[in-house]
């Protein structure tokens, strides 16, 4: 690759900086470089053959489309996940994809977050060994996975903007442990860049993160690319370490490093070293190799990975599972027209669906809609359920989360069902009959009925064969198995922040440190729907004979019901008397087993390196502290049944607890003792229409600026809002898009239709500057036609 580097032009390295279009890289064919493609692919290969677009919009391919991430997690099965990574490796393979982008990584903070369901969990640990499990997979064809978005990207709201202000501990502790697994485990080829600030710079342009943690303490060698238009400074991103900007911005950011280079503000040995770790990148995935391509078997995984990730919640008097003698009515939207898959970046177009109702076919059942699927007042459906129910003998009711509750761009307002759900199962509730409640969606949802229905079985968001899934479930043919990669609140305000998430419009502040999930509900000793880790079986199973050796533990895992089952053990390391603010207990080690019925088997889980860790602030790096730990074995966070303490060596702290994080004031954090504990006074979150807009500034601040930018901000609201009256949810969600957009965005991301003097015209018209702005657009539209035809 030294040889090709140096025979390139100064401005063939600067163009290998950005993409080629909105999938490739770009190509020198005299060097015998190729143009690779990247897609996107979290859960299934999104190949748009046609017009290409970030959300979804455009139809891409067909390909399987598998359990998002959140479902998959609730296996808690790394081999089975590893599985699914490799299919969805030959799959990409088989489109000549190069890079999947994915699997996402991001910690579930908070229920609202629009993109939970494309994350794995609210644990770092489960999420870092699930995730290097399913890169393993991905990269065992020979293309690349793209573990992303690094760092901190917790929520959609402004996401292109945003400043994640977060704590040094809660940081590396919750929000980077996953990635550092990733990296190291996992061995991730890619990353791709989150678009947010952390702690007021770029994630895709923070030398911190992207030099002194990503390359020097996790020795990254590999390819560091932007989410899709999340590059704000391109030389500041350059010298950071970033190698590839995408999509294409029609030479525009390639002439900022080029500017830089000439005037002397970048060196070009910096450009070298990037231009010469995307060759060696490009050289190492150039050829994907499959070796199979079988829809059938491929839908077929699909169907058994959504099997194993199915959660039984309730099951009282042992409803479950049912027999094929008895009549079914099947209520509801999700039954016909299932909700197996989010929206937005990662919508597959899938080879095949399976629905409820297909899988239902030759039972003995009646079919209602029982509401409308997004939420209109609809009287006759629930009547129309209603009759249907009384004629059966047991309701099957599928509930859950619409397409406009769960997608990119857009997060949730509330964890509640749609009114006209809640309307319907009330209904179904007084005719007094068994029922069995389906749910669908990525993220914890509030259960006001769960006490009075008989089953509640959770197929998350299951992907094409989650029809199928649900209906061996249902009746035995599989028993569940899946436990909850999160934890259900009893009601939204139970969540730490609650009252500061999503933020403003300038900050999110994670006052909540790291007391995220089960950390913050086992350290306030609240109450719970369903604890982190749990889950029900048609088996029933015991531990016994638990030993602890140095950092080996085992444990007998007995089936002592009739059936054979899978069994999920699950391994905590807690301290109760620690000197310095810490979680009550974290997850370890977990291992997923199959047991015949009576049958035994001895599991062993080991303790690594961080398992008695926390990240020191002062001494910068993970510290062990000296004393009394407890090594913990159950079924769940809230169901251990074993409890083993050993003396751990280390570092002697004194009594400690920061301002605002004693457990009598967890609910309650002031700004001023989240200052404190991040060290830096916080900006007011709000913007500042004294200061000029810059090209960072993004489209809904105008909003606040001048009457042009209200006018376009309220023709943006309307269309968004006429387009969910037409029921167009996934549409009318990417329109918020627009408002996210910061105005560098608009250039670079319009394939050369606008340039950064026109922007400059564009940001004087939104800045109370109409006329003057208007007349600087028209001379830049002008001048620029005038260059594109003589090649200037």
């Amino acid at each position: 690759m030294n040889d090709k580097l140096k025979k390139m032009t100064l401005e063939e390295k600067v163009s290998l900086m950005s993409g080629a279009n909105f999938w490739n890289s770009k190509a020198i064919e005299r060097l015998d470089i190729p143009s690779i493609m990247l897609t996107d692919g979290p859960h299934g290969v999104r190949k748009q053959g046609g017009k290409a677009d970030h959300l979804g919009l455009n139809k891409s391919l067909n390909a399987t489309c598998y359990p998002t991430a959140a479902t998959l997690a609730n296996s808690w099965d790394v081999a089975l996940v590893k599985k699914v990574g490799e299919m969805l490796g030959e799959e990409a393979a088989y489109h000549d994809v190069s890079v999947l982008l994915g699997p996402g990584v991001n910690i579930k903070r908070n229920p609202l977050c629009g993109r939970n369901f494309e994350y794995f969990s609210e644990d770092p640990y489960l999420t870092g060994k699930l995730a290097s499990a399913m890169i393993e997979g991905i990269q065992s064809t020979g293309i690349s996975a793209c573990v992303k978005h690094f760092a901190v990207n917790s929520q959609e709201h402004v996401r292109m903007s945003i400043d994640e202000i977060v704590d040094e501990r809660a940081l590396h502790e919750i929000y980077l442990e996953a990635f550092r697994m990733s990296i190291e485990e996992g061995k991730s080829k890619a990353i791709m860049t989150a678009y947010n600030k952390i702690n007021g710079v770029f994630a895709n342009e923070h030398p911190f993160l992207l030099k002194d943690v990503l390359r020097d303490q996790w020795n990254f060698e590999g390819l560091i690319v932007t989410d899709w238009g999340g590059n704000s400074d391109r030389v500041a991103a350059l010298k950071a370490g970033n190698q590839l900007e995408m999509p294409s911005t029609n030479g525009m950011t390639d002439k900022d490093i080029l500017d830089a280079i000439k005037n002397g503000s970048l060196d070009e040995s910096v450009l070298d070293e990037n231009v010469l770790s995307l060759l060696n990148f490009i050289e190492d995935v150039k050829d994907p190799k499959h070796t199979i391509y079988d829809i059938d078997l491929f839908h077929n995984l699909a169907i058994k990975a959504a099997e194993r990730s199915i959660v039984l919640l309730e099951n009282r008097n042992n409803l479950l599972p049912l027999s094929d003698k008895s009549s079914f009515a099947i209520i509801g939207d999700f039954a016909k027209t299932p909700r197996y898959q989010g929206a937005g970046s990662s919508l597959v177009n899938p080879t095949k669906i399976v629905s409820l109702i297909d899988a239902f076919e030759g039972l003995d059942y009646e079919y209602a809609q029982g509401y409308h699927r997004y939420g209109k007042k609809r009287k006759r459906l629930i009547d129309e359920a209603v009759k249907v129910s009384q004629k059966k003998d047991i309701i099957i009711v599928s509930l859950g989360l619409d397409e406009s509750k769960e997608a990119e761009v857009v997060d949730r307002i509330d964890m509640k069902l749609n009114k006209v759900q809640l309307d319907l199962i009330n209904a179904l509730i007084k005719i007094d009959k068994p029922i069995v409640v389906l749910l669908s969606g990525g993220s914890p949802i509030e259960l006001p009925f769960s006490d009075e229905v008989d089953s509640i079985v959770h197929g998350y968001l299951g992907g094409q064969g989650s029809g199928m899934a649900m209906k061996n479930v249902l009746f035995g043919k599989v028993n569940p198995s899946g436990k909850l990669a999160e934890t259900y609140p009893i009601k939204y305000e139970d969540v730490v922040s609650n009252k500061y998430y999503p933020g403003n419009i300038i900050n999110s502040e994670h006052r909540e440190s790291i007391f995220i999930g089960y950390r913050q509900y086992d350290y306030l000793d609240q109450n719970v729907k369903y604890p982190f880790g749990y889950g029900l079986s048609y088996s029933t199973f015991e531990l016994s004979n638990f030993k602890v050796d140095g950092n080996n533990v085992s444990v007998d895992v007995t089936n002592t019901g009739d059936i054979i089952g899978e069994s999920v053990v699950q391994l905590y390391v807690g301290r109760e008397n620690s000197n310095i603010l810490r979680a009550k207990q974290e997850l370890k080690g977990f291992s997923k087993l199959e047991l015949e019925p009576k049958e035994t088997k001895t599991i062993h889980m080991i303790l690594d390196n961080h398992a008695f860790k926390h990240y020191d602030t002062e001494s910068k790096q993970w510290e062990s502290e000296a004393g009394i730990f407890e090594i913990r074995v159950g079924f769940s966070s809230r169901d251990i049944k074993f409890i083993e303490k050993i003396n751990i060596a280390g570092k002697v702290y004194d009594k400690f607890i920061p301002n605002g994080y004693a457990v009598d004031q967890l609910m309650n954090i002031s700004k001023k003792d989240f200052e404190n504990l991040v060290g830096f006074k916080i900006a007011e979150d709000k913007y500042d229409k004294t200061q000029p807009l810059t090209y960072d500034s993004i489209i809904l601040e105008t909003r606040y600026r001048s009457r042009f930018g209200k006018l376009i901000n309220g023709v943006i609201d309307l269309t968004h809002h006429t387009l969910h009256k037409m029921n167009k949810p996934i549409a009318a969600n990417n329109v918020i898009f627009g408002q996210n957009i910061p105005f560098r965005g608009l250039a670079r991301m319009s394939n050369g239709m606008l340039d950064m003097n026109m922007t400059d015209g564009l940001m004087m018209m939104f800045d109370k500057k109409f006329i003057k702005g208007f007349n600087h657009f028209t001379k830049s539209y002008w001048r620029k036609r005038k260059n594109d035809k003589t090649g200037n």
